[in-house]
């Protein structure tokens, strides 16, 4: 088992298989670099949500920055904001929530500058991210934007993985199994 064949925003990827743990392998999906991927998805994530749902776009650093950045070229929108991994020199007085995700070793942090937080205030926050496991990413975005003062209208994520396809609030484009260590589909 070396990769796994999808078909995501009408687009066929073979995605490589990576262990997690030693019961535990995910088909890792990177829109790095793939223009004609990253296009394709964002089209049709926008699809997903009513335009006039929400004001402005948020996801996390690092893998869903290409697509949400389609997403706001294609739709227009001339703001987006990036849940950054660390604090940044260029960040005012962040604000900031610890989150654990399936491809990151631990817990990570995940900061957001106080102006984009006040940008967020009373507004309402579209999430999106690349993919969507065991939603801890997502869950620390939710809080990032409670603590702005903002209000989650709507969850998009490419792929939803394992359990995560059966979560009612979120809209994906497709599901994605992950794999035990013989290499058979857990979800």
């Amino acid at each position: 088992m070396s990769s796994y064949p999808i078909e995501v925003a009408g687009l066929h990827r073979e995605l490589p298989i990576c262990k997690i743990t030693e019961d535990l392998y995910i088909a890792a999906f990177i829109v790095f670099g793939d223009s004609e991927l990253t296009v394709a998805c964002a089209r049709e994530l926008l699809k997903l949500v009513p335009a006039d749902s929400y004001d402005y776009m948020l996801t996390a650093e690092a893998k869903s920055i290409p697509p949400i950045h389609e997403m706001a070229r294609q739709s227009g929108a001339e703001k987006y904001f990036i849940a950054r991994k660390g604090p940044k020199a260029y960040m005012p007085d962040p604000i900031h929530v610890t989150d654990k995700s399936i491809t990151t070793a631990g817990e990570q942090e995940l900061f957001l500058g106080r102006d984009d937080a006040d940008l967020i205030r009373g507004k309402r926050i579209l999430l999106m991210d690349d993919v969507i496991s065991t939603g801890g990413s997502l869950h620390a975005m939710e809080a990032l934007v409670a603590m702005a003062g903002g209000t989650v209208t709507g969850k998009v994520a490419v792929l939803a993985e394992g359990d995560a396809q059966n979560r009612p609030d979120i809209k994906f484009l497709a599901p994605l199994p992950v794999f035990s260590a013989d290499g058979m589909a857990k979800g």
